[in-house]
């Protein structure tokens, strides 16, 4: 039998020994900090109201048009179809062109947000804390990692419907046939279905980072208290 003191010496030193274990298991990463779940939740908060906020002025009228970080251009290839048009006097031709382009990603936009939405409630909570700590754009750029070829495969078809709507198709029909009947050019038949598309997604990742980077640098952005506790860790 174990005399009573030099048990009493072993249960000393076992609880030493597991007080040190837990300090040594504590430094590891991902075993201190705050509840990982808030963290994902105040993510997912600030990315709905990246959606809230700015991704619903693209669905109005001229927000893309009229906004400078989204406007649509033209991609390379047309902008010698746009010049050569305004060189022979069709400006207005020219402006109508572009302006059905950013049309189209309005109106695409508009029915597309609720499948984004549902595609932030998704973002799991593994990766939280390295967004957290990441870039001014690190929840955007998570999210656009995991939604965009899922986004496309969603966008590119409302695009579509949206040049009939608005007529796009019929407008750009009628700009490169008049551009391909002046003499001595290279001929162009551009997809605009795949380029709008693709700037219609990059607009609104554009714009929820704008959001994201309010909530992270400026702490009067940070409006509930989930927000607060969430990005003070950062802070």
């Amino acid at each position: 039998m174990i005399p009573k003191k030099i048990f009493f010496v072993c249960f000393l030193f076992i609880l030493t020994s597991c007080a040190e274990l837990q300090n040594v298991v504590n430094t590891l990463p991902g075993q201190t900090g705050p509840d990982p779940l808030m963290i994902a939740n105040g993510l997912r908060q600030a990315l709905d109201f990246g959606i809230d906020k700015q991704v619903s002025k693209l669905t109005q009228k001229d927000g893309f048009y009229k906004n400078p970080l989204v406007k649509i251009l033209l991609p390379p290839e047309l902008q010698k179809v746009d010049k050569t048009l305004r060189d022979i006097g069709l400006s207005s031709l020219a402006d109508e062109g572009l302006k059905v382009l950013n049309r189209a990603a309005e109106d695409a936009v508009k029915e597309a947000t609720p499948i984004f939405v549902n595609a932030v409630r998704e973002i799991t909570f593994t990766d939280a804390k390295n967004i957290l700590l990441g870039p001014d754009n690190a929840a955007t750029s998570y999210l656009e990692m995991k939604t965009n070829s899922q986004l496309y495969a969603r966008f590119n078809p409302v695009i579509q419907n949206s040049f009939s709507k608005v007529g796009a198709d019929q407008i750009w029909n009628n700009i490169i046939t008049r551009y391909n009947s002046v003499p001595f050019v290279n001929k162009v038949n551009p997809d605009l279905t795949d380029y709008v598309t693709n700037e219609a997604l990059d607009g609104v990742y554009k714009m929820i980072a704008v959001e994201e980077k309010k909530i992270r640098t400026k702490v009067a952005s940070r409006t509930t208290t989930l927000l607060k506790q969430v990005f003070a860790l950062q802070d």
